[in-house]
């Protein structure tokens, strides 16, 4: 027996519906625990108001203050929440140094299982984020997708997924989702499978080559300077596409202090976090605090791996650099020609254990939907540089009298209302 789930997760809802929810976690630590809390938090369409951390390296104490995105409409379901982040914490019956970096929160190394569910389906401005939402709102994850629209009006789209609830090898599972998913489309809806994918599409898949001058483009960092004089950047953002990173050794006598700002944005503790766990540092202990104008302040005592502070200052700049470049350019877009076509291209980079960020195809079909735009065919997959791995979603787009793709206003209006939604501004 472990403990029970109320002692390691405590949900704490607010009496006034405008104020946060309260989510405490008390467990056993592990390498990368936090990014791991922090990503699942993201995919329930939640944003981090506040958070305060501690551990000793062998008991993590967290407390995160949530409240749904802007963009979101469904209700929460927050006992499914604390589920979720109690399967990802580990027994307090298993030493921690037992747990490894590719370890899930209950110290099951499997993979889960990716399911096929096919959809034909007639096609209607919005439909791809409607399914997307769908899915998101049954706890379902898009690992991969392909999507077409036939001469004829019609769309089949192939949607690679993993199951949150870990039910759909359950036939009642199954049958459930595809019902609901027939009810909710109503007559645009004209079949509906969901079986167990072949072998082959475990693994993510990889995508058609990008020609070098784009993804030279697509995967280059720039810096603040540079994206500062960016043209897809309106006035506005180029305020806010700024970040400091302070390294103090004087103030701890066992741990560097990383005193960040940033601007506010989506999803920005969740990169800090999974910036430390692919960089192996340790963090003490973390203040994450509300924002004021926009911006964003974080208190992190971390240390090396080897238990050592930071004082190389060659280690110092690294890290400073990289972890700038994680809140400046957390997701890179991009549109570009393709044959006669317009695609927009949205990467971002994918975490050492191989996960990538959260519900970036849902936000992108929403500011795709918003603005009226229609899809043609998307794809979904990973694409290797030098230094690391990146989730590539490739969109092409269908044009119309609003917004005639072959303008650059056109196309720099696409980039600023995606990027806003993905970004949270």
């Amino acid at each position: 027996m472990g403990i029970p789930s109320d002692d390691v997760v405590l949900v704490q809802l607010p009496k006034d519906p405008s104020d946060p929810t309260v989510v405490t976690v008390n467990c056993p630590d592990k390498p990368g625990l936090g990014c791991d809390l922090c990503r699942t938090i993201l995919e329930f369409g939640l944003s981090i108001t506040r958070a305060d951390f501690s551990t000793d390296g062998r008991w993590c104490y967290i407390v995160f203050w949530l409240v749904p995105n802007v963009s979101e409409s469904a209700k929460v379901d927050w006992e499914s929440l604390k589920n979720r982040l109690f399967s990802m914490c580990p027994s307090c019956l298993v030493p921690f140094y037992y747990f490894n970096y590719e370890q899930g929160g209950n110290g099951n190394s499997a993979h889960p299982s990716v399911y096929l569910l096919k959809l034909c389906c007639l096609d209607r401005k919005g439909l791809l984020h409607d399914v997307t939402k769908i899915l998101s709102e049954l706890e379902f994850t898009i690992q991969r997708v392909k999507v077409m629209t036939t001469p004829d009006g019609r769309v089949v789209d192939l949607f690679f997924i993993t199951d949150g609830m870990e039910l759909l090898h359950t036939k009642k599972r199954r049958d459930d989702t595809c019902e609901h998913l027939i009810a909710v489309l109503g007559n645009y809806c004209i079949s509906c499978e969901l079986q167990l994918a072949r072998p082959e599409y475990e693994s993510p898949k990889g995508l058609p080559s990008l020609s070098p001058v784009v993804a030279e483009e697509l995967f280059t960092y720039e810096s603040t300077d540079q994206e500062a004089s960016s043209k897809e950047l309106k006035s506005d953002l180029r305020a806010l596409k700024k970040a400091t990173v302070t390294v103090d050794n004087l103030l701890s006598p066992a741990h560097t202090l990383l005193q960040i700002q940033c601007v506010d944005q989506k999803g920005l503790f969740y990169d800090i976090l999974r910036t430390s766990k692919d960089c192996d540092f340790q963090i003490a202990y973390g203040r994450f605090s509300s924002s004021v104008k926009g911006y964003r302040n974080l208190d992190l005592f971390i240390r090396q791996a080897d238990g050592k502070k930071i004082v190389d200052s060659k280690h110092q700049n690294a890290l400073c650099s990289r972890l700038k470049e994680e809140m400046l350019q957390p997701i890179r877009l991009l549109i570009i020609n393709r044959g006669p076509d317009t695609e927009l291209l949205v990467a971002n980079p994918v975490e050492l254990s191989g996960k990538g960020r959260p519900r970036v195809f849902y936000d992108v079909t929403l500011a795709l939907k918003m603005l009226g735009i229609c899809i043609f065919s998307a794809e979904i997959g990973r694409h290797s540089t030098s230094d690391r791995q990146w989730e590539v979603y490739r969109f092409l787009l269908d044009d119309n009298r609003e917004f005639p793709l072959a303008s650059t206003k056109a196309r720099n209006q696409i980039v600023d209302r995606v990027r806003r939604i993905l970004m949270g501004w």
